[in-house]
């Protein structure tokens, strides 16, 4: 695969989102608790990233990790579901397979709640790691299979942790999938160069993950800052005409803890208090509004 450092060159799409306005919000909440890597789950080894670095020596189970996990499923999720059912916000769930098939009940919960079914893998790894397409074909048909099982919905868009290898896109489109969201390189959709895939952007930056991460967000003030930040821009560029997408990512074991949780629901006020300037929307309709603009010509 050729590196494009070009991308549009300057020269944006002149898209403008359904409601009329040029920046589009996209949330995402990743559901990946039960399907990261644990010895007591039959794994050589447990997950290290977590509130700290696992000490517990590979081979070994780290019970501590194991609960630091269940959190997100036990006590995050109904917080971050009850906040979004009360601000009438849409967002997009990146659902493991495994992890939906533990909790199938709580993935249709979800999606029932109107919020969209995407594919984040079977499990929570990268994709780059698989040695051969056949075997990310079986995984990828699994969680598929288990996150529309769960919720009656078949996923049709994708995002795995890490990378993808260099058969994911070509596997996606045969699967019928829309939008592969692993390009970290963009603040607009394009189309990928080598299938039918519209590429959503994703973006790491804006993402509660820092929090696990040094240098990144200690307190909550400090991701509402930096979110808030990233909306005065975009909505900036916006009003002068140019089309802008801004992603913010959450994880149910972060974002779901208490001291965490006041980042989660000031970031949503914010969003309600410019609401008529920005469309938060489901990444599916991203897509689905993004190429209805390309065949109306809008995109050259």
């Amino acid at each position: 695969m050729t590196r494009d450092l070009l991308g549009y060159g300057g020269q944006w799409p002149d898209v403008t989102w359904p409601n009329g306005t040029k920046l589009a919000v996209s949330i995402v909440i990743n559901f990946e608790e039960g399907a990261e890597e644990q010895v007591g789950d039959g794994d050589p080894r447990s997950e290290r990233l977590g509130e700290v670095l696992s000490v517990v020596e590979p081979g070994r189970r780290d019970f501590g990790q194991e609960q630091i996990f269940a959190y997100g499923m036990r006590a995050g999720v109904w917080r971050v579901a009850e906040c979004l059912e009360r601000a009438a916000l849409l967002a997009t769930i990146f659902f493991c397979g495994r992890a939906v098939e533990r909790a199938p009940e709580l993935a249709r919960r979800l999606v029932d709640a109107g919020h969209e079914a995407a594919c984040h893998g079977w499990r929570w790894r990268p994709h780059a790691d698989y040695p051969s397409p056949e075997a990310e074909r079986i995984d990828l048909d699994r969680a598929t299979a288990a996150i529309e099982a769960a919720t009656g919905v078949r996923p049709l868009g994708f995002f795995c942790r890490g990378s993808e290898s260099p058969w994911t896109r070509q596997i996606l489109a045969e699967r019928g999938y829309v939008y592969t969201s692993n390009g970290l390189d963009d603040d607009l959709p394009y189309c990928d160069a080598h299938t039918a895939l519209l590429v959503v952007p994703y973006a790491f930056d804006s993402n509660d993950m820092k929090f696990f991460h040094p240098n990144g967000f200690v307190r909550a003030d400090e991701m509402v800052d930096y979110v808030v930040d990233a909306l005065d821009v975009l909505e900036a560029e916006a009003q002068r005409g140019h089309a802008r997408l801004l992603n913010i990512g959450f994880h149910l074991r972060i974002v779901g803890r208490p001291a965490r949780f006041k980042a989660f629901q000031a970031i949503i006020r914010e969003l309600k208090r410019r609401e008529s300037r920005l469309w938060v929307a489901r990444r599916i309709d991203i897509a689905r509004a993004f190429q209805a603009a390309t065949d109306r010509g809008d995109i050259p």
